[in-house]
């Protein structure tokens, strides 16, 4: 059995992987987010445990990684800070793979487009991510949207991002999770952009 530690449980994309992970995987999760009542609807599921705490909260999220096989990360705010306490934790605890949600652009990737600052955060802390050795994936989605549908393609950095203008289901993100966790070596040091494709 496999235990995942979802750092970020209650962003958007997050809860739908969430779903998934409990329908296609015999996984156990731990979701982590500053707000544990927000999921407390799943407190009862006995492949789930809540914690509640920040991504830059070392000590909390030390006794967090503790047991854990895969972190996947979802995350706002000080996201460089944010990679960094995650990086620094998950060696502690010898913890290797990583599956990391950043933007399409920030490599410049996206054709006719230059994102500015806003992109910032999750350029920084991608760079933390790609250069901290661990077994990561960075995914780098496109506009995102709630259609109940997967269907999806796949860019690798230092191609054009494809289809940019096109948008892509959240279910679509997580169901490259499911992949990532149930394929153990698909993805390892790779980041994928991930743009909408209706005619797959």
């Amino acid at each position: 059995m496999t235990n995942i530690l979802i750092i970020g449980a209650n962003g958007q994309i997050a809860r739908v992987a969430t779903r998934q992970l409990l329908e296609r995987t015999d996984a156990t999760l731990t979701l982590y987010l500053r707000h544990a009542r927000r999921l407390g609807s799943l407190a009862s599921n006995p492949r789930i445990r809540l914690v509640e705490g920040d991504a830059t909260d070392a000590a909390t999220l030390d006794q967090a990684m503790i047991g854990q096989d895969i972190v996947y990360a979802n995350l706002a705010g000080d996201m460089k800070r944010q990679a960094q306490t995650i990086v620094a934790s998950m060696k502690k605890a010898s913890v290797r793979r990583l599956i990391f949600i950043s933007s399409m652009g920030i490599y410049g990737e996206v054709p006719g487009q230059r994102y500015r600052s806003i992109l910032d955060p999750y350029r920084d802390s991608a760079a933390v991510v790609e250069n901290s050795g661990l077994d990561f994936t960075v995914i780098r989605p496109a506009w995102l949207n709630d259609d109940d549908e997967i269907a999806y393609g796949i860019t690798r950095k230092g191609e054009p991002f494809a289809n940019a203008s096109d948008t892509v289901s959240r279910a679509s993100i997580a169901d490259l999770i499911v992949r990532l966790v149930t394929q153990p070596r698909f993805g390892i040091g790779d980041s994928f952009g991930v743009h909408g494709d209706r005619d797959r």
